[in-house]
């Protein structure tokens, strides 16, 4: 059993703090769109990924995975930072 020795948040909290997130999708190489490494630049993006349990997590920053979905913000994820953002809820995004 691997444990995890990295703090946890609510993506409830995120949202109420750093504002309704919007879905990105990429359309072009990361390194080319300009828009997102704006986004990047200023720790407005969050990666949301699947664990190995089927469960969704988010990490703020860009982690490029397969069938990883991209919010972003529009107030700075900074406080979140190294931290895994749990109970994802897409109602809250649409």
């Amino acid at each position: 059993m691997k444990l995890l020795k990295v703090k946890t948040a609510r993506f409830a909290e995120v949202i109420e703090k750093c504002g309704k997130p919007e879905v990105y999708t990429l359309w072009q190489k990361p390194s080319a769109d300009r828009h997102l490494q704006s986004q990047i630049k200023n720790n407005r993006l969050m990666t949301v990924q699947k664990s190995e349990t089927g469960t969704e997590f988010g990490v703020v920053g860009f982690k490029e995975r397969k069938g990883a979905s991209h919010l972003i913000f529009p107030k700075s994820l900074k406080r979140f930072e190294n931290q895994r953002i749990i109970g994802i809820n897409w109602e809250l995004v649409k």
